[in-house]
């Protein structure tokens, strides 16, 4: 396009500062503090081929699965998640008896040892309904103490124990395999302190994050960590996965934002790193072996993490582009041109559209009248609304000129901005709804990331539905493949291609989900034997009797 013609067409754009929208809600929920506009604001439009839309599904009710647990929770094979090796049972784990539920009830109180069948069945399912175990009793702490207690004494019982947060995880990793204990966090809920000087925020493992993220930004701070999930998921099982979400360009893996955790060990003992400091070089910085350990190491209980200072300038752009090749360098152009002030870079393919627009409920189409093949969102978030709106006006001017950006929209409000983030967002919880999908979480060089998404619709044909969508700016796909039902044939024609191929460009099997069940077997992919039994050697240290999260995490050969 001529510069003088994109120039025009930017001038027409008015105000585009928008309040932080409060992401993974529905966009009516919000009230703009701005000068409500009732149309997106078209920056720029170029006739194109049109692309065929192709695609399925999206939102509602992501507990169906849990609701719809069989009530006797019989262990079901796990082939529709993994083709991983089936396994029995370890025998060396004792069995639930009477005298186990009576010792519960004497630190916990009745109310604290769950066995109702219902309820115990929620617990049992993940919320896709993927993974369901066997276990008869959940068991519900409210202090460090009673996890230490209770870990003591099914350590001394070898009683397998399995930690549970929000149960939102997508590896299996926060159910029974079999017949596990359930130790449920969600009664350990405080916040215990907030510095609001240097932003540092202490509090319990079963905080909702979102109920974290309300209570720093009325202290004008944010939580460095945003999920799709975060309604639900807990701040103890976040850290636990090591979980990276859509603000990690920005601020950073949750390695580097931890500042300290108080961890309960397999035989009860209490590690006290609950530190604030920003700087302790003294010795080895152990909380590092917890942050993505999946609960197998030991339970984390109470956590102390950094939160950035909340910006007053927030601007969502909703972008087109016409291949891959364009986003990648509308991604490098977005690092160049908007600096320090790029907090977030998503990327969607034209399937991905088709399914939330299909199933997630008050989305809109913000780009209705353009089926091209890529979309990508752009957040920008900064302390000078004038120099951040400069700033991305010539980011966009650029990329209109040098053809990167098809068409696209600024949000001129905050519904409007919830409306992009929930669309984003929304795509997980959208595939669930088709019936069967198949999700897998790589670390992929950008150049290539999007290669694999193309093989895998060349190999299942019209067999089931491929999506690709994620965090382009730090090198992470979510490939989502949905069908109608789980089946064996579909899984075969994905696995182990999909780790194979991964594995050949040098890439990890899971950039932010964790291991889990479902890829235990599968490190061997990413990780060296070395480094490998290097981590069966941690694990038989820190839990001698394997009781913590057992099947999950490594492989059963190696412990």
């Amino acid at each position: 396009m001529p510069r003088r013609e994109a120039a025009r067409l930017l001038r027409r754009l008015g105000p585009i500062a928008v309040q932080s929208p409060k992401r993974g809600m529905p966009h009516n929920q919000y009230e703009s503090t701005n000068h409500a506009v009732n149309s997106y604001r078209r920056f720029h439009w170029i006739p194109s081929v049109q692309h065929p839309l192709c695609g399925p599904t999206s939102s509602g009710g992501i507990y169906e699965g849990q609701r719809s647990a069989n009530k006797a929770c019989e262990v079901q094979k796990r082939t529709f998640g993994s083709a991983a090796t089936q396994f029995q049972r370890n025998p060396a784990y004792s069995v639930l008896n009477s005298d186990d539920i009576a010792y519960f009830k004497s630190i916990l109180g009745e109310n604290g040892v769950v066995q109702d069948e219902d309820r115990v069945a929620v617990a049992n399912v993940d919320w896709m309904g993927k993974y369901r175990g066997a276990s008869q009793l959940v068991l519900l702490p409210k202090t460090t103490t009673e996890v230490s207690k209770i870990l003591s004494y099914c350590n001394t019982k070898r009683l397998a124990v399995v930690p549970q947060g929000g149960n939102t995880g997508l590896v299996g990793g926060s159910v029974p395999v079999f017949d596990e204990v359930i130790v449920g966090l969600a009664g350990m809920n405080k916040i215990i302190s907030f510095d609001n000087v240097n932003g540092i925020l202490t509090c319990e493992a079963g905080c909702v994050l979102e109920n974290l993220s309300t209570f720093v930004e009325n202290e004008g701070f944010i939580m460095p960590l945003d999920l799709g999930a975060k309604g639900s998921c807990h701040i103890g099982g976040n850290i636990s996965t090591n979980a990276g979400g859509l603000r990690f360009i920005r601020y950073g893996s949750l390695h580097g934002n931890v500042l300290g955790l108080e961890v309960v060990l397999a035989d009860g003992t209490i590690l006290d790193m609950l530190t604030t400091l920003r700087k302790d070089n003294t010795g080895y910085d152990l909380k590092h072996l917890f942050i993505g350990s999946e609960g197998s190491l030991g339970v984390v209980t109470k956590i102390s993490v950094l939160t950035p200072a909340k910006l007053s300038s927030t601007n969502v752009a909703f972008l087109s582009c016409n291949d891959y090749t364009s986003c990648q360098k509308l991604l490098l152009a977005a690092r160049r041109s908007l600096g320090e002030i790029l907090s977030a870079f998503e990327f969607m393919d034209h399937h991905c559209i088709d399914l939330a627009m299909q199933h997630l409920e008050g989305v809109q189409n913000p780009l209705p009248a353009s089926p091209y093949k890529f979309y990508v969102l752009v957040e920008t978030t900064g302390s000078d609304e004038s120099s951040d709106k400069t700033k991305l006006e010539a980011f966009l001017l650029r990329s209109m000129e040098d053809g990167l950006v098809a068409d696209g929209v600024i949000a001129q409000d905050i519904s409007q901005a919830s409306n992009f983030w929930r669309i984003r967002e929304g795509i997980s919880e959208a595939s669930v709804k088709v019936g069967a999908v198949y999700k897998y979480d790589l670390s992929i060089t950008v150049e290539k990331l999007y290669d694999i998404v193309e093989e895998m619709r060349c190999r299942l044909g019209d067999n089931a539905e491929v999506l690709g969508y994620g965090h382009l700016g730090d090198g992470n796909l979510h490939l989502n493949i949905v069908s109608s039902k789980y089946d064996d044939n579909i899984l075969a024609q994905i696995e182990p291609f999909v780790y194979e191929w991964t594995s050949a460009q040098r890439g990890s099997i899971s950039a932010e989900h964790g291991l889990g069940l479902m890829k235990a077997e599968k490190i061997h992919y990413s990780k060296s034997p070395e480094a490998v039994q290097l981590m069966a050697s941690i694990k038989k240290l820190l839990d001698p009797k394997s009781i913590l999260n057992p099947y999950k995490v490594l492989p059963q050969s190696v412990l």
